[in-house]
């Protein structure tokens, strides 16, 4: 008899337990993903969004709607704007009992009068293009992306003390300063400062948008022109490639070429980045005879980083001895 009651027992616990096993099985297959909040209902959980966008965007501010449209917008239309303004100001406007926005005085204006408009602002700098150290230019970036965080956040504090409670995504990128200006900046006095605080670009919705269009995105890829060592001369058989790459920037009024020059470890790094930025400036002139616009031209001189062959073998140190082309 206790035998009996023994295995009936164990026969209940195990029960027992595969219950469990069930319910906590159902449990994972009813709500894998999903919250639920205060009054019972299932919310999808969100991804959080970066407010730095990383990288260094390559966009016109021609790409953009002037923001004092905004006088006449018209929220079903997924126009872009773009806010000239000095962001890193905001944190000094904001203490002003009646605050002086300037040119940002219409999104603030649309803010107060819409308030259940979704917006996205991105807070947009450039580097001073005579930053060419690339240390020196990683450094400035960090101290660019803090500021301007911290002037957004003062932002979003002033908006929520005086009633404004729109739902905004704001972020911060930076922007090539040669092509943000087009054809402009070879007609243009240099800025003093290393950081150039250029304004906001602004999208009238908080759900995800290509703030930042790839214009090049399908653009063809061209090979590298290769040079003879301690050389930047362009042999002719590269005459032809020089043909399509003109024909192919101008086949497009959004395209533009970046030249990059690099060369062997053969000689100082001094020399050999001089060397290969005349590399890059021998097919910068080819192009532009012809007709390529030198403000749709981009050059960088890389010396010897990045090598694609071993420097040690006559064959990698052709190899390495380049200017690579791309279509941006």
């Amino acid at each position: 008899m206790p035998d009996e009651e023994l295995l009936k027992t164990i026969k209940v616990n195990q029960h027992n337990t595969m219950k469990k096993y069930i319910l906590l099985a159902l449990a994972m297959m009813i709500i894998p993903l999903n919250v639920i909040d205060a009054q019972g209902k299932k919310k999808k959980s969100k991804k959080e969004v970066s407010p730095i966008i990383e990288g260094r965007m390559k966009v016109r501010k021609t790409d953009y709607e002037n923001v004092w449209k905004f006088t006449s917008f018209n929220m079903k239309k997924k126009d872009m704007y773009f806010c000239s303004y000095n962001y890193t100001q905001i944190p000094d406007v904001v203490e002003q009992k009646h605050p002086d926005w300037e040119s940002f005085q219409p999104v603030v204006n649309f803010l107060s009068t819409n308030k259940r408009a979704a917006i996205t602002m991105v807070a947009v700098y450039a580097l001073n293009p005579a930053v060419t150290e690339d240390g020196e230019r990683a450094a400035l970036t960090a101290s660019a992306n803090e500021d301007a965080l911290l002037s957004l956040a003062d932002f979003e504090t002033w908006c929520s003390d005086v009633d404004i409670h729109n739902k905004m995504v704001l972020q911060v990128a930076q922007v090539d300063f040669r092509y943000w200006h087009g054809q402009d900046y070879f007609n243009m006095d240099m800025p003093d400062e290393q950081v150039i605080p250029l304004g906001f670009i602004i999208a009238l919705t908080n759900k995800r948008v290509d703030i930042f269009p790839n214009s090049a995105a399908n653009a063809p890829k061209f090979k590298d022109v290769k040079f003879l060592p301690n050389d930047a001369t362009i042999v002719d058989s590269y005459l032809p490639l020089m043909d399509s790459v003109a024909a192919c920037v101008m086949s497009n009024d959004r395209y533009e070429v970046l030249l990059t020059g690099y060369s062997d470890n053969i000689g100082t790094v001094q020399y050999n980045k001089g060397l290969s930025g005349q590399r890059a400036t021998e097919i910068k002139k080819m192009l532009m005879q012809r007709g390529v616009p030198e403000y749709r031209i981009e050059i960088v001189a890389r010396g010897e980083d990045d090598p694609i062959g071993d420097n040690n073998t006559y064959e990698g140190r052709i190899a390495n001895n380049r200017v690579s082309i791309a279509i941006q």
